[in-house]
């Protein structure tokens, strides 16, 4: 995707668009282990939501979480975001990847956001599922779209034959639902590990694109809205993803095909994010493997995040103290 000169994301967009992500770790933490799933993610909406008004771009929201949501957020589809005042951009965030982990004070809840050129993004919408498989730099020149409708074993044995280890040493993240009860036994019949979660399908991509995690490979059903999002992350982290959309009711099927989408086309991160321009950042609400959840005391906060530049392969990891205002 050619990008004019003027419409091109500064180098430390990523580092403003972090400020987000902890606002919203900040506001969700307050809340860890309540039970209050939904007031939680509400308090983190609209932090990040505040936070991003103050972007200087010309941001929209390509996608919310409305459509599983079934109601309008602060973070809907179409929302416009930043100043106005720079160049035009499309983003995509999850304020709360692993809302039943921050409700139980669980490890692994997450705050997300992506953004690139405008026009840049795939939006799946009003698709809410998506069927995924994805991996690290490793694996990624060896993953094909056979894999996709592949046994799981014959997958694992190509991660296997690329990461020069057996069957056995693979770990797979897997949402732990019961949409995926034969894949795990498939996964277990081949002998390899399986690490299941509640949630955060999101959190999975980055363990299965970041080396050193114990994780190898995603695979499975999740949000179509946090696929693009992962999508963002695998690109930047060069690894791969294969997708394609995977309708969980009749009546997402139907809304499907009224709106053209195909639900046999098989994506890659390119086709989801078309440009090289991605800023990708996390910010940890809970402990996780790769990020330190929030730490409150009186009026100071410390936050834990993460920030992906594509173009340049950057990783930088960043830890913060806040002077809390509220």
């Amino acid at each position: 995707m050619e990008i004019p000169p003027t419409q091109k994301l500064g180098p430390n967009t990523g580092l403003d668009l972090v400020r987000a992500t902890e606002a919203a770790a900040i506001a969700a933490a307050r809340l860890m282990g309540r039970g209050e799933i939904d007031a939680a993610d509400q308090a983190a909406a609209t932090a990040m939501a505040a936070a991003l008004a103050n972007l200087e771009i010309d941001g929209r929201l390509v996608m919310g979480e409305e459509v599983r949501a079934m109601a309008a957020t602060p973070l809907s589809g179409g929302a416009r975001v930043g100043t106005g005042n720079g160049p035009p951009a499309d983003l995509i965030v999850d304020p709360v990847d692993g809302r039943r982990q921050l409700a139980q004070g669980r490890a692994g809840a997450v705050s997300f956001a992506a953004v690139t050129n405008r026009g840049a993004l795939w939006t799946p919408y009003p698709a809410a599922y998506m069927e995924k498989i994805i991996v690290g730099p490793q694996v990624a020149p060896y993953l094909v779209p056979e894999c996709l409708d592949a046994p799981a074993g014959w997958t694992l044995a190509l991660v296997a034959r690329a990461t020069r280890r057996s069957v056995r040493d693979v770990v797979v993240f897997v949402l732990d639902r019961p949409r995926h009860v034969h894949l795990i036994d498939e996964i277990r019949a081949a002998g390899a590990r399986v690490m299941l979660a509640d949630d955060g399908d999101i959190y999975g991509a980055l363990l299965a694109a970041i080396s050193g995690t114990n994780v190898d490979i995603l695979m499975g059903i999740g949000g179509a809205h946090e696929g693009v999002l992962a999508a963002c992350a695998v690109k930047s982290l060069g690894g791969a993803m294969l997708a394609r959309l995977a309708p969980q009711s009749e009546a997402e099927r139907a809304a499907i095909t009224h709106a053209g989408l195909d639900t046999k086309r098989i994506l890659t991160c390119d086709d989801i994010v078309s440009s090289n321009q991605i800023f990708f950042v996390a910010t940890g609400i809970t402990d996780s493997i790769l990020l330190r959840g929030v730490r409150l005391a009186g009026d100071r906060a410390e936050t834990n995040s993460l920030i992906l530049r594509c173009e340049t392969r950057t990783r930088r990891m960043i830890f913060a103290e806040h002077l809390l205002t509220w």
